[in-house]
């Protein structure tokens, strides 16, 4: 599976047609998605792409990190996998 890739400072304009769009320069990718508040489906200015190798992903993030998207420089580098909760904390 490819490398799954943090993209920030998202303009709230932007929308993962976009996102996938600005990514597909630089390989296939396998998904984009852009986090949206629960409540107001509003943007919160960050989202992954996953691209369909690791080196398409190297070559993506090495290219876009700091480009502009919408308006603003984005933030591209490798996500981080979410840290694990421990429910056996109380």
């Amino acid at each position: 599976m490819g490398k799954k890739i943090y993209v920030g400072n998202l303009s709230y304009n932007t929308y993962e047609d976009g996102l996938r769009a600005f990514f597909q320069n630089y390989g296939t990718v396998a998904s984009a998605k852009i986090i949206t508040d629960r409540d107001s489906g509003q943007s919160k200015g960050f989202g992954f792409v996953e691209m369909g190798t690791d080196d398409e992903a190297r070559a993506a993030i090495a290219a876009l990190n700091g480009q502009e998207l919408d308006g603003r420089a984005l933030k591209v580098n490798e996500a981080l996998d979410k840290p694990r909760r421990d429910d056996n904390r109380w």
